[in-house]
């Protein structure tokens, strides 16, 4: 999940949020019969308040991408490797 803010900054910059660098942030997979209790347990630190479930996995038809995103329009695209370096980070 993209947060509004960070949404606006991308559109702003022309960026696309999944390849900007951010640290603090994790992705696990998890069986789909343990989603729940994940997200209770995650959600239930500090830390952990925006966690959420953004997907799941599925057998790949023929001729499908890896990994499907679906846009905000609610339409499908592939997510492509990123094409050189990802943007730097400042600390």
């Amino acid at each position: 999940m993209v947060r509004p803010e960070v949404r606006g900054v991308c559109e702003l910059l022309g960026l696309d949020p999944l390849y900007v660098a951010c640290e603090g942030r994790v992705i696990a997979f998890v069986a789909a019969g343990d989603a729940d209790r994940a997200l209770q347990v995650l959600g239930g630190h500090p830390l952990g308040l925006g966690a959420a479930c953004v997907g799941s996995v599925a057998k790949r038809r023929r001729g499908e991408a890896p990994v499907v995103l679906r846009t905000l329009y609610r339409t499908e695209r592939p997510l492509d490797l990123l094409a050189g370096a990802e943007l730097p980070r400042i600390c």
